[in-house]
C-alpha cells in the first residue's frame, strides 16, 4: 500500500473521534451539574441556605471604627442624625467632626473652594457643611426683578461662584470694546465669621479684595447686608444697619471700663428712636407727623442700600430640544453690545428680551417673539435664500465677518408686529433680523464652564 495515503487518512479519523469525545464530555458535564443541584436542593433547603448566608454577614458593630466612619460619611445629614439616635456609642461616633463631616465637606466642595479657610479655620465642619449646603444653590446666574427705576448700583444680572473662603456674586455687564467679552465686577461677598455667624457684604464700588486676607480699610467701604432665601430661586438682599453701626463705632484702645461696657449697649440710633417714641406720646398729632417725617428723612439718609429681590436664572444654557434657550450677547444696530435672555413659554412659543428690561416692574416689549419653535430645514425656498443673501452681519469692527452655515429658519414677530427671521447656525449660535432692514444681529452664548464665567474682561 501507498504510505502517503495512509498518513492522510489517519488525522481525519482522529478528528472525528475527538469531536465525538468532546460532545460526550459536554453532555456528561451538564448531567453532573443537574445531579449536584438536585442533591443540594434536597439536603439544603432555601431557608437553611439563607440562614447560612446571614450567619456569614459581619455586624456593623464588629467593623473597625475607621471603616465605620468612612461608611457614615456617605450618608446624608438626616440619615446621620437618625443613626445617632440608635445608641450612645453611635451618637459619640457621629460627633467625630474631623473624620465624618470633614470628609463630607471635602468630597462635595473640596475641588471648588478651600474648606480649611472658611471661618478662619475655627468653625466645626458640621456647621461648615450646613453653611456650604445652603450657599450651593446660589451658584449660577441671578437677575434683578421688581424695580420701576433701579439705581446704577443694582446690577440687572449677577453671577455667583465659589471663592477661596467665600461665595462671590459679581455684576455681569456688557461692554462696548469691540469684542464679545463681558465685564465682571465684585458685588456681593458671602462668608462666615470665626464665631460661626454669616457675614455678607455689598461692594458698591466694585473694587474687590486684593487677596484672601481681609483689609480693614477695604471692609470699611462695604455695606453689611442680610441675604434672605425666599425659596430655592428667590433671594432678598437688604441692608443690616445694626452691623454697620457696630463697625462705625468700635471701642478705642485704652478706653475705660465704663466705655467698654457702653459698647455692648444698643446703637445710638436705636436709643434715639426709643426716646422719640416716648416723647411722641405726649405731643400733639401735628408735631407727631412732623417728627415722623423728620425721622423718615434721617432714616433715608442713613440707608445706603434699598432692599432688592433677585430671581435665579435656571435655564441659562441651550439644550438639544431648545437650541435658542439661555443667556446670549450680541451687538445692536448702534454697535453696542447687549445681553439677551431667550425663554420657551408653556404654549410652544419663544420670547427674547433684554436682560436689563427683565429687572423692571413695568411692562416692556420683547425684542422678538414667535408662536412656535419649529424650524424650517434646508433646502430652503428661493424666497428665503433671497431674504438671507445680501444682509449685513452686525459684529465688532476688528472682527472679520464670516458667514455661518444656516441649518434652520424660524419665522418670528418683533415688538412692533413686524415680520422677521431667526437663522440657526450649524455651530449652535443664531442670528435674528427683521424684514424692514438689511441687518442680522448675531448672538453668542454667555459661556459657563466648570462653574466659572468664560469670556470675561476682569475689572
Amino acid at each position: 500500500p501507498d504510505l502517503n495515503v495512509v498518513d492522510q487518512d489517519i488525522p481525519l479519523s482522529k478528528n472525528l473521534n475527538f469531536r465525538k469525545i468532546h460532545n460526550y464530555l459536554i453532555i456528561l458535564k451538564k448531567s453532573l451539574l443537574f445531579i449536584l443541584k438536585l442533591c443540594f436542593s434536597l439536603f439544603f433547603p432555601r431557608e437553611r441556605r439563607f440562614q447560612s448566608r446571614t450567619k456569614m454577614a459581619l455586624p456593623f458593630c464588629d467593623i473597625p471604627e475607621d471603616l465605620q466612619l468612612r461608611i457614615l460619611s456617605f450618608l446624608s445629614p438626616a440619615e446621620i442624625s437618625s443613626f445617632a439616635c440608635t445608641s450612645k456609642r453611635y451618637a459619640s461616633l457621629c460627633r467625630e467632626d474631623g473624620k465624618i463631616w470633614h470628609v463630607m465637606c471635602d468630597r462635595k466642595w473640596g475641588k471648588k473652594t478651600q474648606i480649611q479657610k472658611w471661618g478662619s479655620g475655627r468653625i466645626t465642619y458640621k456647621l461648615l457643611y450646613k453653611t456650604l449646603n445652603g450657599l450651593d444653590n446660589l451658584i449660577g446666574f441671578w437677575r434683578l426683578c421688581g424695580r420701576a427705576n433701579p439705581p446704577d448700583s443694582s446690577p440687572p444680572l449677577v453671577f455667583f461662584e465659589w471663592g477661596s473662603s467665600f461665595v462671590l456674586g459679581s455684576r455681569v455687564l456688557a461692554i462696548s470694546d469691540d469684542t464679545y467679552q463681558v465685564r465682571k465686577t465684585p458685588f456681593l461677598e458671602m462668608g462666615i465669621s470665626s464665631e460661626g455667624r454669616s457675614e455678607n457684604f455689598l461692594d458698591l464700588d466694585g473694587n474687590g479684595r486684593s487677596g484672601d486676607e481681609i483689609d480693614d480699610d477695604w471692609r470699611s467701604n462695604l455695606v453689611p447686608v442680610d441675604v434672605n432665601f425666599m425659596g430655592n430661586g428667590h433671594i432678598m438682599v437688604e441692608e443690616n444697619r445694626f452691623s454697620r453701626e457696630e463697625h462705625k463705632s468700635p471701642v478705642a484702645k485704652g478706653s475705660s471700663s465704663d466705655e467698654s461696657e457702653d459698647a455692648t449697649s444698643p446703637p445710638s440710633f436705636v436709643v434715639s428712636e426709643m426716646y422719640t417714641q416716648l416723647a411722641n406720646k405726649t405731643t400733639s398729632p401735628r408735631s407727631d407727623r412732623r417728627r415722623q417725617r423728620k425721622k423718615e428723612k434721617e432714616r433715608q439718609a442713613r440707608i445706603k442700600w434699598e432692599p432688592e429681590h433677585f430671581i435665579k436664572v435656571s435655564d441659562f444654557s441651550p439644550t438639544v430640544t431648545k437650541p435658542l434657550q439661555g443667556l446670549w450677547k450680541g451687538f445692536s444696530e448702534g454697535r453696542n453690545m447687549e445681553l439677551y435672555m431667550v425663554k420657551y413659554d408653556e404654549v410652544g412659543g419663544i420670547i427674547c428680551k433684554k436682560v436689563e428690561d427683565l429687572s423692571l416692574s413695568r411692562h416692556t416689549s420683547p425684542v422678538f417673539w414667535t408662536r412656535n419653535h419649529a424650524f424650517a430645514r434646508c433646502p430652503f425656498s428661493a424666497e428665503e435664500e433671497l431674504i438671507l443673501d445680501g444682509r449685513i452681519h452686525i459684529t465688532p469692527l476688528p472682527v472679520e465677518v464670516c458667514e455661518e452655515v444656516v441649518s434652520g429658519i424660524l419665522y418670528m414677530n418683533s415688538s412692533y408686529d413686524l415680520a422677521g427671521r431667526v437663522w440657526l447656525y450649524e455651530n449652535g449660535t443664531f442670528g435674528f433680523g427683521f424684514l424692514r432692514d438689511q441687518f442680522i444681529v448675531d448672538l453668542k452664548r454667555v459661556a459657563f464652564e466648570d462653574g466659572c464665567l468664560a469670556d470675561v474682561l476682569e475689572a
